[in-house]
């Protein structure tokens, strides 16, 4: 590719004139010979930009991705339909050049569309007050876990084995300067240990982290744990998959004070696992404790609807010693798909979507435990995802399902050694009846 090339013989020419030397080898003369290079690298000559193509589409195809194979895996990243009109508007110049706005009164438009972002966060958890958003899930719990110390004063968190493990380790990552103590909760046939959790409760817990569903796809008793926060003056902070609040009760419902959410399933593509965005909310008493920005709506001299930047935490904007966080950006351009996204389907499109993703998951699993050897690993509601048990070791499944071009479950064995050969499965609404079928198709052959 010559027009890429960044310096002709002229170029290179009248730069060595400029410095008085009267070769490119005096420049290296420093470097042993033995060192340099004696002769051009083999390399194949250049390619066109066609031929450029060509050849990664080439390399691209002989991976497996869920655009041509059918996706039974989730942990965390999920793959839904995302409608033709949340990336067309997140493509639009005026947005897509858009990092966070540093003087962002002057963009009426994008402030508008965090307000909107914000308003539709907290009716979808029934909180008070959203803010801006955050990186990803995992560094909202965080921040929140950090916030919650803040407010109580007091140093212990309690967070169940059923959160999902990358949360806990960015968790442990933050609190390492603030001298927070992690403490984890087993789990007991898949569920946080109410009884376990309320022994370890006591007057210097500064919070109870409730998953979501949890990372194995069961349903909490959340109320439950919730209540013993409560009961022993820590705060509840809740880790919801926002897809499942539109059939689950929000965490507003169970007095829940912080809750946070990974937003990817909300419109955003699975995209090699990121860029994601993270949904943080709270009461309204803890409004001043939180990381990040809130845009408020107002008006202007005139009168007229106008949106400005209400409240800014972070060390950039208040002293340093006084800020909540030291989070430097939010996810605007995520959090505008988001926005598009809730707004396209509404509370009706919403619902449907997590009742089919449900209906499937379900006809999965009843299908999946007719197969010798595959068993449900605990008993209980789950919301969109499932552990069975298996004969073989999960990545050998996850192999030959690979070879028919289907993805896998989640293997659980890194994480959870002691439950042997398991497999969490996954179902959006973008699973059919015939993915399912040829799922277990599959594993009755490789049993």
């Amino acid at each position: 590719m010559p027009g890429y090339v960044p310096h002709t013989p002229e170029d290179q020419r009248g730069m060595l004139d400029r410095i008085g030397i009267a070769a490119m080898d005096e420049l290296f003369a420093q470097i042993p010979g033995n060192l340099r290079l004696a002769a051009l690298l083999d390399l194949p000559h250049g390619l066109s930009e066609a031929e450029s193509v060509r050849h990664l589409e080439g390399i691209a195809r002989t991976n497996l991705d869920c655009g041509r194979g059918a996706c039974f895996r989730g942990a965390g990243v999920y793959r839904h339909f995302t409608p033709s009109v949340v990336p067309a508007i997140m493509a639009r110049g005026e947005f897509l050049t858009s990092y966070t706005p540093y003087q962002p009164e002057r963009s009426q438009g994008m402030l508008q569309t965090i307000y909107e972002f914000q308003s539709l966060v907290c009716r979808l958890l029934g909180m008070d007050a959203a803010n801006a958003s955050m990186y990803d899930g995992a560094t909202a719990l965080a921040e929140a876990v950090v916030m919650a110390s803040s407010i109580t004063g007091r140093k212990r968190v309690l967070i169940p084995a059923s959160l999902h493990p990358a949360y806990y380790d960015v968790c442990r990552t933050f609190v390492q300067g603030h001298g927070i103590c992690l403490e984890t909760v087993p789990q007991t046939n898949g569920l946080t240990d109410i009884d376990d959790t309320r022994k370890r409760c006591g007057n210097d817990v500064a919070a109870v982290v409730v998953p979501q569903p949890n990372y194995f796809g069961m349903i909490e008793d959340a109320s439950g744990l919730a209540s013993v926060a409560h009961e022993n003056g820590a705060l509840a902070i809740a880790v919801v998959n926002p897809m499942s609040m539109a059939l689950l009760p929000p965490p507003g419902e169970w007095k829940a004070d912080i809750a946070v959410a990974e937003g990817q399933a909300l419109g955003l593509p699975m995209n090699f696992g990121g860029p994601l965005v993270g949904l943080f909310t709270c009461r309204k008493e803890f409004v001043r404790q939180m990381p990040g920005r809130i845009v408020g709506g107002t008006v202007d001299s005139e009168g007229k609807r106008a949106y400005t930047l209400t409240l800014q935490t972070r060390e950039q904007h208040i002293r340093r010693e006084k800020a909540s966080s030291n989070i430097c950006s939010n996810e605007a351009l995520c959090a505008l798909g988001v926005t598009i996204y809730l707004s396209q389907l509404g509370k009706i499109g919403l619902r449907r979507v997590a009742e089919v993703s449900v209906q499937r998951a379900h006809e999965a699993f009843e299908a999946i435990r007719t197969v010798p050897g595959f068993e449900p690993l605990f008993d209980g509601p789950f919301f969109h995802e499932f552990p069975m048990r298996c004969p073989v070791p999960v990545a050998e499944i996850n192999t030959k399902l690979a070879e028919r071009g289907i993805i896998g479950p989640q293997d659980l064995g890194a994480d959870y050694p002691e439950l042997g050969n398991a497999g969490v499965f996954c179902c959006t609404e973008m699973i059919s009846h015939e993915d399912i079928a040829a799922l277990v198709a599959t594993l009755k052959e490789i049993r």
